[in-house]
């Protein structure tokens, strides 16, 4: 079985939007909202109402003494709406 959610996104934005009941997740890249929707019921036992993908594109960074310069990879990003009420422990970090 092929992993369809790599990761949670924290960030400042992304733990802003958790307050809206919205939550990020890095995505497999051939994921489908269908199957992302299935992916997160079955991980995290909640309700997905709602969800929209982008493809953050990489971005290139010097790095080293001589400053070469490299790429990051693109990657594929989720954000899900939840139902009211309910929330993914993994954001919870205080807020």
């Amino acid at each position: 079985m092929k992993l369809t959610v790599i990761s949670p996104i924290i960030t400042e934005r992304s733990m802003a939007l958790v307050k809206q009941n919205k939550f990020s997740f890095r995505v497999a890249k051939d994921a489908d909202k269908e199957t992302i929707r299935k992916a997160i019921k079955a991980q995290f036992n909640v309700d997905p109402i709602a969800i929209e993908t982008v493809v953050q594109k990489g971005k290139s960074q010097r790095v080293g003494v001589r400053r070469t310069e490299k790429r990051k990879e693109a990657y594929k990003k989720a954000v899900v709406t939840l139902k009211s009420g309910q929330k993914i422990d993994i954001f919870d970090l205080g807020v």
